[in-house]
């Protein structure tokens, strides 16, 4: 289930009608910043660039990769946790700007995530603690803690437990040891 806030407009569709639901300095400022971060090769660098001009909460040693796309418009409705990796070219969305509406919903990523490369995570969502989510998965509804899901739609590929025995399993050979 999402949990977003739905704005109705009237005439227009609600994108045509979007500086007057979003301050057009705001979408410029976080477009610059974002665009900044999203070549940036410095992880510290790209974390206090959003934690300090987009007012995103990003925990401690959470890796935001190259090209990722956070919200321009409501970047300060994201909330990632520690030791999380968001891969390349991930679009995470805070709003959604549809014909007859528009919704914005808050985005809480847990901590030690692993988002795949090319996802989109819709607004509302909740991710919790220690999910693997595949590459190029439509995050559209919550995904439990510990889970591994994947897909558009997503679906769970493997539960919390199953993730868990699998883990236990997993025997492997470092090449660095």
């Amino acid at each position: 289930m999402r949990r977003t806030e739905r704005y109705r407009v009237e005439g227009a569709n609600s994108l045509w009608n979007i500086y007057q639901t979003v301050s057009f300095l705001k979408v410029m400022k976080c477009f610059i910043i974002i665009q900044i971060g999203r070549f940036m090769p410095f992880l510290t660098v790209k974390n206090w660039l959003y934690r300090t001009f987009l007012k995103m909460r990003i925990g401690k040693q959470t890796s935001i990769a190259l090209m990722v796309m956070p919200d321009t418009m409501f970047p300060e409705r994201i909330t990632i946790g520690n030791n999380t990796v968001i891969g390349f070219s991930t679009t995470i969305l805070a709003h959604e700007y549809l014909i007859e509406e528009y919704r914005l919903g808050d985005v809480v990523i847990g901590s030690n995530v692993m988002i795949g490369a090319n996802s989109t995570i819709l607004p509302g969502v909740e991710i919790g603690d220690g999910v693997v989510v595949s590459a190029a998965t439509l995050v559209h509804k919550d995904v439990p803690a510990g889970c591994m899901v994947g897909g558009n739609p997503m679906r769970i590929i493997y539960t919390a437990e199953q993730m868990a025995s699998r883990k236990k399993a997993d025997v492997p050979k470092w090449h660095n040891a």
